[in-house]
Parts: structure tokens; sequence; C-alpha cells
């Protein structure tokens, strides 16, 4: 994201595999566009909101906010194991975007 550019709003995605979360941070632009941080550190810029939740969609990413114990079960973990990375900057989420869980839920 440029300096210039102000976050509207911010959401956290992520996607499992086995005990492995991948997480992908949505943020949505005050021009309207979108960028999506993934998990190797890059933003990728998108010209929506809708576009870059589609892209995510077909990764096979779901909302973080939008999951119910459940759904989280389901995917082989406890809402209450996991909280979406936290950091400073993009640098310092980088190494937390992939988070490899304990024992089974």
């Amino acid at each position: 994201m440029t300096d210039t550019a102000q976050t509207a709003s911010e959401h956290w995605w992520l996607a499992s595999l086995g005990r492995t979360l991948i997480w992908a941070r949505l943020r949505v632009l005050e021009a309207g566009t979108a960028e999506v941080l993934d998990s190797d550190g890059r933003t990728q810029p998108f010209e929506s909101e809708d576009s870059a939740r589609a892209a995510l969609l077909d990764a096979e990413f779901v909302a973080f906010d939008g999951l119910d114990e459940a759904d989280a079960l389901e995917r082989g973990f406890s809402l209450g194991e996991v909280s979406s990375p936290q950091g400073k900057d993009d640098e310092s989420l980088r190494a937390r975007m992939i988070q490899t869980l304990g024992a089974n839920a």
C-alpha cells in the first residue's frame, strides 16, 4: 500500500491445510480499491473489494470473522486456539502468515 492510500477496513481470511493455517489480510481502501497481503508477504492490488474477495474464495480462503466454532472444527481447529496475525507492519506480519497448530482440537 502506498503511504497516501487510506485504509477504510481490514479483514482477515484463512485457508487450512491439515494443522496449518494460511492467513491473508484484505484491506479495502477509501478509494474503493483493495489489496491482499498474502502468506508470502506480497501485497496484491485489486480494482475492488468484490474482486479481492472473489480471488480469496477461488483460492479456498474463508473470512475469519465469518467462521463459527462448528466451521472451525471442520477445518481442524478451535476458534479459541487461533487469532489473526499481529505485527507493527507488513514485514513483521510476514513470518506470522503461516501458522502451524498443535494437538487436534
